[in-house]
């Protein structure tokens, strides 16, 4: 109907519901709850029936408190912006680092949330993630980019693009029941027959099996493997691997970003 406009399909753009908040079932204990259940078994298995079996109350008394689980997704993922920091003055370059590096942990601790970005309905409308964007503004802002939206979305790009893949692969690591090193060790031999055929590919891996297995020691495993490669990093710490991984990738993105301000 003319002149009628349609109202904005998000928990954070509608009045709140009238229910009395008791102190066994606010709001705020059902987003907790479900952020636990999000942690331990992923996005599939949360549901409202479980939710409110988890809080001892029927999926009736959740609806007092929130519509649907879509709206439940929005209030989780502003959750867990919450936890996100983003340093206040100083150099930009070490403002960025250390606000990508509190954005990635989070992603690691709460490994559903960067699948769920796109799709949480409107979940930027929150206050924790409102006030993650308006910090990384004033950041941006401060440090003279013309355009520091942009600057935004590129950082968070790299930040989400890295951490959502990190984090499904130390899923998978976690669903075999081994430690990382256990993993990456039972991965190497069939790694490096796929890799038959790749010339530089197969190189590497074959100098990471050597490695792995004693077979040629740290000078083999370093022959033709170049600083950061499969081949330069046999027998080193996994978690310390993926950090200097992001760290190198994070660099070039500041130095791209570096060099759109003015002067």
């Amino acid at each position: 109907m003319a002149g009628k406009s349609n109202p904005v399909p998000s928990v954070w753009a509608r009045a709140p519901r009238g229910a009395a908040e008791q102190p066994a079932l606010s709001r705020s204990a059902i987003v907790r709850e479900a952020v636990a259940v999000l942690d331990a078994e992923g996005v599939e298995a949360l549901s409202m029936r479980k939710l409110g079996a988890r809080l001892g109350a029927g999926a009736t008394s959740l609806y007092r408190h929130v519509a649907t689980k879509d709206e439940l997704m929005e209030l989780a993922v502003d959750e867990v912006f919450g936890e996100i920091r983003v340093p206040a003055g100083g150099d930009w370059r070490a403002a960025a680092t250390g606000a990508a590096a509190s954005f990635r942990h989070t992603v690691l601790r709460h490994p559903w949330l960067a699948s769920v970005l796109g799709q949480a309905g409107l979940a930027y409308l929150g206050p924790n993630l409102m006030g993650s964007s308006e910090r990384l503004a004033a950041l941006f802002t401060g440090a003279g980019f013309p355009e520091p939206s942009r600057a935004i979305e590129t950082l968070l790009g790299y930040v989400i693009g890295m951490s959502s893949t990190e984090a499904a692969w130390l899923t998978t690591v976690a669903r075999s029941g081994e430690s990382e090193a256990e993993f990456i060790a039972r991965l190497i031999p069939a790694a490096a027959e796929a890799a038959a055929g790749h010339a530089h590919l197969h190189e590497e891996y074959e100098a990471v099996q050597a490695a792995h297995t004693g077979g040629g020691g740290a000078g083999q495993a370093g022959t033709g493997a170049r600083d950061g490669s499969p081949a330069a990093a046999a027998g080193a710490d996994p978690a310390a691997l993926r950090d200097a991984k992001f760290a190198y990738g994070l660099e070039v993105v500041l130095d791209g970003l570096a060099l759109r301000l003015p002067g």
